[in-house]
């Protein structure tokens, strides 16, 4: 389904890596291409601070109809949130060609969220060979927008039963936008308001979306935030941004 809103009149997708790059090299970050369609780079971006700090990883742009969590990323990057507090691995725009045509699926007509399993694309086949080769992630937080919602929700998976960062992240959205209130959310039931917790056993699961496959071998903490498409961008970037601010203040020490 395509979004009612997309990157007109902000950045064209080109535009978008390139101030990646830009604010990534300003802030510290070393910047590398893992991959590459047909189209355009795939562009993560790792910061490391010496001593012991928390690994934090993001994703967004996996779903091309999904605006604003690029922006996202990119504003809190050029605010400088991404400091020293701890080490940092972003993969900022998952599926290009689909970002540059406004689709959920790339430029081959596949949902790269449900190929983390099969990996017949190229860019989750980069994606796994690159993530392969980092550390551990002690939080995981997948960025994504959902065009049915009626608020911001969130998915958690805890397979360690650690304290939760879902509430304080809902608590955090609520100031912004309302929070989804159904006690059923694409399917899924809703464990508290706006919070779903699916099964997280990927043996359970087909066509596994990345944040199973994140949960299965790179983190045992892993979220995935969802803004609805029908609120205006500014928004549902807010909302986001507020989200992400209360897992910081939880997530990271001092």
């Amino acid at each position: 389904m395509k979004s009612n809103v997309s990157l007109e009149n902000t950045l064209t997708v080109a535009q978008l890596l390139v101030e990646f790059r830009a604010a990534g090299l300003q802030q510290g970050f070393r910047c590398e291409e893992f991959g590459r369609n047909t189209e355009f780079p795939l562009l993560a971006m790792t910061k490391r601070t010496p001593g012991p700090r928390p690994r934090i990883y993001f994703s967004a742009g996996i779903h091309g109809d999904e605006p604003a969590p690029p922006l996202v990323i990119l504003e809190m990057l050029k605010a400088g949130e991404f400091d020293a507090r701890a080490n940092w691995f972003i993969c900022p725009v998952l599926n290009p060609s689909g970002l540059h045509r406004g689709t959920r699926e790339n430029v081959h007509q596949r949902d790269l969220n449900r190929d983390y399993q099969d990996r017949q694309s190229l860019e989750v086949q980069s994606h796994v060979h690159w993530l392969e080769h980092q550390p551990p992630f002690d939080l995981a937080l997948c960025l994504h927008e959902d065009w049915e919602a009626g608020g911001f929700y969130l998915y958690e998976l805890n397979r360690q039963d650690q304290a939760s960062l879902a509430p304080d992240m809902i608590d955090a959205a609520r100031g912004i936008m309302p929070i989804e209130s159904s006690a059923m959310i694409d399917g899924r039931a809703t464990a508290e308001p706006g919070i779903i917790r699916p099964i997280s056993d990927p043996l359970l699961r087909n066509n596994w979306p990345e944040a199973i496959y994140l949960c299965h071998t790179h983190t045992a903490l892993c979220y995935t935030l969802e803004t609805p498409t029908g609120f205006p961008l500014g928004q549902r970037m807010a909302a986001m941004r507020a989200a992400i601010a209360a897992a910081f203040k939880l997530a990271i020490p001092g």
